[in-house]
Order: C-alpha cells, then structure tokens, then sequence
C-alpha cells in the first residue's frame, strides 16, 4: 500500500502541490472548476435542494465557492451569493469565475444568514495569516447561531490549516470538502470536531507531486507499520521480555496495566519489577507475568543485565523523585528499548539534560517517551507552534520518539517523521489507559519494532480496542482484553 495516500500536507505544501500540478500541465482554472464540482456533488448527495446561501471571500477559496454557486443553480437549487470586498478587485481564477456566475452579488454581511437553509461557507481558506475579527467575525458569529447545516469549502474559516487552532471566530462546520490531501487541521483537535464530516476529493493534482514535496507527516494508519509475525518455530523468548517497573505498593495497579498491556500484544514473556512489598501486592493478581525482586537502582541494573530481557516501561504510578530519576538512568544505561511514560518523564523536571544525554548515549536503542500535554511541558519548553511542530521539537530535542497524548495524539521521530493518531474515541479518557498504552508500545519495542512504528502501532491499537468495546462504560481494565481483536482489525486492513 502506498503510504503517500495518507500524506498530511500543510496549507503551503498544498499550495506548492497546485504549482507543481500547473507545471505539470493541468490548468489552474481546471483545478478551481474541479474543486467546485466535487462540494456541489458532496452537497447534492448530503442535502435536498434548498435555500442556499453561498458567501465567497477574496480570494480561491471564494473562487470555489462561485463554482459551486453556478453548478448548484444549474440543478435548479434556489441560491444567494454574498461576497467580503468588491467583485471588481478579485484576481486570477476567482476573478474568472465570478464572472461565469451571471447572478446578482451581495455584499456580506450578517443580514444573508437570515432565513438560509443551507450555508456554503467559502470564506477564508487554510492557509490563515491573521485572527479572524470586526465584521467578518460578526457573519462567522451568525453563521454558527444559524439554524442552517454548513459546508465548508477546504477548512471551515477561522482555523488555522496548519495547528488546527481557531484564530479568532471560526466555523462550525457540518460538513467539510478538502482536495488531494487532508491538512493536520483537518486531524488536529479543535479544528476536527469543527469540521464535521470531512469528505476527500481528487481534483486531478497528479500524485507524483508528493515526490517533490517529501511530506513527513502522515494520518496514523495500518499502512505506517508492520506488526510482528511470529514464526511456527519460535519460543516465547524469540517474541521478547518486557520489564515493567513498578511503583511503590500503593500505586502497583498502573505497573499492572501495563503489563497486561504488553502480554497482550504479544511479548513473549513480561515481568514486573519491584519492591518485596509491591510484588506481594501484585502477586494477588496477576498468573502469567513474572514477579522479580528490584527495590533499588542497583537491583534494576543487575536485573537488566540479562540482554534477553529487551524492552523496559518505566513510569505508570512510579513515583516523582529521585528514586524513580535513578531507576530511569540506570534502565537507558543497560540499552533495553525503553518507554517513558508519566512519573519517569516528570521526575526529570529541571534536569531535562541528563535525561536527553542518557537517551543520546545510546542511539542504536529505541526510547520513546509518552507524556500528556502537563508532563510534556515539565521537561520541554516549546509552547509555539501547533501540536505537530512542538512533538516534532521535542523529539528532535531529547532524541526519543514523542507520543504527546490526547484525543489527537501525536507521535514524532527524531528524523522528523509524524503521524497523527485519529481513531482514538472519546471513551479512552478514563483512569488507567495511558497505563495500558505505554504496555501496548513495550511489547511491541519487545518483538523488535522500531521506535516510530511500535509508538504509531501502539496508539492506533489502543485507540482501536476502546472503539470495539462499542459503548459506555469503558475502564482501563477492559481494554487488554480487548487487544487480540484489534491485532486481528490491523491485520485485516493491511
């Protein structure tokens, strides 16, 4: 499969895409005919013909929206434009195409909105250089108090194509068309509740375009990775052993997840890690993981000295301080694959440099480190940028691969590769499950996969064992369980 279909491009290599497919031959004006075609068909399919009102801005975005203008009245639709500025200043194909449009053109304001029963929303495109206010964010205001369903044309107005982020007013869209390839502000949250349904369409950009472009971001998919394929002849030693460090007795049951986590997605052989009296804890639960004495440093450094023991999750419910900053050094030391989850990422909050060398000092190792937005910002300072630009950052910076978690996570590598995670549903927001995942990446890391792949696969498996529980209800406990069966989804979509 090629993964270049699952290409996220930016507003300005969406733009560089229209200027290679000129060059290779195909005529702006076709694309922006296209464009228009292919949201009138989106909106023939989705909508009964209605009162529609179609508010253009000034430039291609606006252009499209007269396209669709013309072809919708054309199926006998009943529709009323309305543009921001003067008809007689638009240039290039906008230009050309408001002139085919032989209808009356209406000032935009807020007074349109009234009574539409439908809205084409062709205002501002995704490649938005300033917040949206004064009039124009008074009729977005409208747009949103209406009663009407919305379309929006590429991103609904107001988003920034790139963060995701609104900039000032934006659109709620009911529907969104965007061309050739999706945008991060089609994947990002806010921007992907904003956009509703969001359709795809093929304008007739070539697809070799994207050898020029040499996009390094993608929608997190099957397609990105490849899971282990255990051979008829292996042992559990061949599939791996992952270590999970437990905390301290009363916070055992995050270690545990984990663990399950980690058995579950196919590591042949998990043990947790701890102290006498955690491990007495986690004896009263647990049958096919291994229980192994480690109360200090210097016990989880002997631990680790038998190779066959490979990956390592350090981090659920640990504990902030230095024990857990020594446990963390000493188990980057010892060259296993690592996953740095939670309390392992916060107790290196001031000494965010012993940690990077520690994973620099070994680049052959794979570390991936997954924090959330708080334990992201303990340990790095970037707070520009949208969610791809501050975990590409980070990862550049502290040489892991970067899982910044959330309902749009995000993983990065350090060479600049991103995928950006979209089937995470809004049940996995639940005690515990963040637990579960660093297990899910562990065992992964245990049989072999690289960084970027066994975080990409991880997220994408755990996001897809919440959708098959399929209903309320969902804790973190469920989803190990739930596992072989989203193994079985990603194997039947490759």
């Amino acid at each position: 499969m090629d993964i270049n279909q699952f290409a996220v491009l930016t507003p300005e290599q969406m733009g560089k895409s229209d200027t290679l497919a000129v060059k290779a031959g195909v005529p702006s004006l076709t694309l922006m005919e296209n464009a228009g075609q292919v949201v009138a068909d989106a909106i023939i399919e989705c909508f009964s013909p209605r009162k529609t009102l179609i508010l253009c801005g000034p430039g291609n975005n606006g252009g499209d929206g007269f396209v669709v203008a013309r072809l919708l009245r054309e199926q006998g639709w009943s529709i009323r434009v309305g543009l921001i500025g003067d008809a007689k200043k638009l240039k290039g194909d906008a230009a050309q195409n408001a002139g085919r449009w032989d209808g009356p053109i209406e000032g935009a304001g807020t007074h349109l909105v009234e009574g539409a029963e439908l809205i084409v929303d062709a205002l501002l495109g995704a490649g938005l250089d300033r917040d949206v206010s004064g009039p124009l964010a008074d009729i977005v205001e409208a747009i949103n108090a209406s009663n009407a369903p919305v379309v929006s044309i590429d991103v609904p107005s107001g988003l920034d194509g790139t963060t995701g982020q609104p900039r000032g007013a934006a659109v709620k869209a009911d529907v969104t068309v965007t061309f050739f390839r999706k945008k991060p502000g089609h994947l990002l949250q806010p921007a992907r509740a904003l956009c509703g349904e969001l359709v795809l369409a093929d304008i007739g950009i070539p697809n070799h375009v994207l050898d020029t472009i040499a996009a390094r971001t993608y929608e997190n998919t099957t397609a990105l990775w490849q899971l282990p394929t255990p051979g008829t002849a292996d042992h559990k030693y061949a599939k791996g052993h992952c270590v999970v460090v437990s905390g301290p007795p009363l916070q055992t049951g995050a270690s545990r997840l984990a663990a399950y986590g980690a058995l579950r997605v196919g590591a042949g052989l998990v043990t947790i890690a701890g102290s006498a009296e955690a491990l007495n804890i986690h004896g009263a639960h647990m049958s096919a993981i291994m229980l192994q004495e480690a109360p200090d440093a210097a016990a989880l450094e002997t631990l680790l000295g038998d190779a066959r023991k490979n990956a390592v999750v350090i981090g659920p419910a640990a504990g902030i301080g230095l024990a857990t900053h020594q446990n963390v050094l000493t188990v980057l030391n010892s060259g296993a694959a690592t996953v740095l989850d939670a309390d392992a990422i916060s107790s290196f909050k001031g000494d965010e440099s012993a940690l990077f060398a520690a994973i620099r000092a070994k680049p052959a190792r794979p570390v991936v480190m997954t924090p959330h937005e708080g334990e992201f910002s303990r340990i790095f300072r970037l707070a520009e940028g949208g969610k791809v630009e501050r975990a590409r950052a980070a990862s550049e910076q502290s040489g892991a691969v970067i899982v910044l978690k959330g309902s749009d996570t995000v993983i990065a590598a350090p060479d600049g590769w991103v995928a950006i995670n979209t089937n995470a549903p809004a049940t996995l927001a639940t005690a515990g499950s963040g637990d579960v995942l660093s297990g899910l990446i562990g065992g992964l890391l245990a049989q072999g996969m690289s960084g970027p792949e066994a975080a990409a696969a991880g997220v994408w498996i755990h996001g897809e064992a919440a959708n098959l529980f399929g209903k309320p209800g969902l804790i973190a406990e469920d989803l190990p369980s739930l596992v072989p069966d989203a193994l079985l989804a990603a194997a039947t979509e490759n």
